[in-house]
């Protein structure tokens, strides 16, 4: 047979289409096959010395470590802040949070983050992941008075969230109710819920009115109605049925984060799993009790171990492991005494929840925001440690990058190759945050200018890192800065005064 020339080339080009259509889709399937899962594991106060990987304290966290043996270590890696609202905000927007005025410990607030602000998990959505929280929230609900009777909207659904499943606040806070994409959990309209934060319910008990119906004792500041048992802030009315089981929160939020990986598991997703332990009160499952040695808080930490192995159990049951990022942090440092008297000073022993750092939770120096950090992508991420200086408020610009998303925000850097690629280099500075206060972490450099207010927390006897003359601390000789080098080399200090500035202007 003989082809006439415009027909072979016909057949060469309809070939050579073949060949392009079949490669693309290949490309594309390639792509999608390495776009990889992203699941935040996010504890509550967990400090730098909490993680036995890190060979600072005592506990034993076999399951962390687990994770931390297989990934990257981080040994410089910072929460935002110092507590909790801020931090969460942060690594949500990759915004500072002293640039949003709200962004403070929040008691029964408003959500602070913008519905029109870009967030991880509207980045993530707009790149084709399913996205949920599971855990503790605390970033505000509603734009107004809070009607938990109800759908409640503005939330985490209308900020990037497909799903939630949360509590409002914190476990020590007034509602004790689960939430799910808005709505009260197992809510009984013949019984609706009130709150305040004010004033007590006509005729209701509270911690302080009727310390003979706690089971646990409040120290400072947790009083206000009992649930459970247990003495919380504000007050509540109603609602009985929707009340969550302080010792089954654990388990529910890990039954609730299983669940919701069998749901999306067959598409890319985001998962924020934002555990409680060991934010006060700290209630351990009695399978969980005197495991630790230290108390309910040691247990708390015991227990948090075993949820994120249970976690990593079932990702690997489900093949997911392979491609799925686990990124496991602390929203903020270790405190012992946060308002009830649970015996974590007195059981403390030997061990030191803030390693070899100085002060801690609502604290400027390090051990306030210096958290356990650590990344894990089987087959991708090999097991090291890194002394590079990274930030949570890195993760939006980071995970943007790795994915191919134009989606930038505006303090994150892109931090990909060194949290997920064991390459590049980390951040030369970084400003840190507590309680609206602000320093300066400039290579191995600490700057943290003059505050006024109280040198020592009197309640959690936390320094707060507050003094009347600018600190200066070199961390390459000095980790646990106690040497104040501000008056002996003017020349860094005015350095670091001027590069401090710079930034908080912009």
């Amino acid at each position: 047979m003989i082809f006439h020339p415009i027909q072979t080339e016909m057949k060469h080009i309809f070939f050579l289409n073949l060949f392009l259509l079949v490669s693309l889709n290949s490309c594309k399937d390639n792509t999608k096959l390495e776009t990889p899962n992203i699941i935040i594991v996010y504890a509550d106060d967990l400090g730098y010395g909490d993680v036995s990987s890190y060979n600072q304290g005592t506990l034993n966290t076999p399951n962390i470590d687990k994770i931390a043996n297989q990934g990257t270590r981080f040994t410089s890696g910072y929460s935002s802040s110092a507590t909790c609202s801020p931090s969460r905000y942060a690594l949500l927007t990759g915004t500072y949070p002293w640039r949003n005025k709200r962004a403070k410990i929040l008691t029964g607030a408003n959500l602070i983050i913008d519905t029109t602000e870009m967030t991880l998990p509207k980045m993530l959505r707009n790149s084709g992941y399913k996205t949920g929280i599971i855990g503790k929230w605390h970033l505000g609900l509603g734009d107004k008075k809070i009607n938990y009777n109800k759908k409640i909207s503005p939330g985490p659904n209308e900020v990037g969230f497909d799903y939630s499943f949360i509590m409002p606040d914190t476990q020590d806070r007034v509602p004790t109710v689960y939430i799910e994409n808005g709505n009260v959990i197992n809510l009984d309209l013949h019984d609706p819920i009130s709150v305040s934060f004010k004033k007590n319910f006509e005729g209701l008990p509270t911690g302080k009115e009727n310390p003979e119906l706690l089971t646990m004792m409040w120290d400072h500041g947790h009083n206000g109605s009992i649930i459970n048992g247990i003495p919380r802030i504000g007050f509540m009315k109603g609602g009985e049925k929707a009340k969550w089981v302080d010792i089954d929160m654990a388990d529910e939020f890990l039954k609730q984060a299983k669940k919701y990986i069998n749901t999306v598991k067959e598409s890319p997703f985001f998962l924020f799993y934002t555990l409680q332990q060991p934010h006060v009160p700290r209630t351990p499952h009695p399978r969980f009790e005197g495991l630790s040695s230290m108390g309910p808080r040691g247990d708390a930490i015991i227990e948090a171990d075993w949820c994120i192995g249970e976690l990593y159990s079932h990702l690997e049951k489900n093949d997911l492991l392979e491609n799925s990022i686990i990124i496991l942090t602390s929203d903020n440092g270790p405190v012992l005494n946060d308002g009830y008297n649970d015996y974590a000073v007195e059981k403390l022993g030997d061990h030191t929840p803030s390693g070899n750092f100085r002060g801690g939770k609502y604290s400027l120096f390090e051990a306030g925001t210096r958290v356990p950090f650590i990344t894990y992508w089987k087959g991708k991420i090999k097991t090291q440690v890194s002394d590079e200086i990274v930030s949570q408020i890195d993760f939006l610009n980071s995970i943007a990058s790795l994915i191919g998303s134009k989606t930038r925000s505006k303090d994150g850097k892109e931090l990909d190759n060194l949290l997920f690629k064991n390459s590049g280099t980390g951040r030369k500075d970084l400003i840190l945050e507590a309680q609206t206060k602000t320093a300066l972490r400039s290579q191995n450099w600490i700057l943290i200018p003059p505050y006024e207010g109280p040198k020592t927390n009197p309640n959690t006897n936390i320094e707060s890192g507050r003094s009347k003359n600018y600190q200066l601390y070199n961390l390459n000789f000095d980790i646990s800065q106690q040497n104040n080098l501000a008056n002996s080399n003017s020349e860094k200090l005015k350095e670091m005064i001027d590069r401090y500035q710079d930034i908080i202007g912009k």
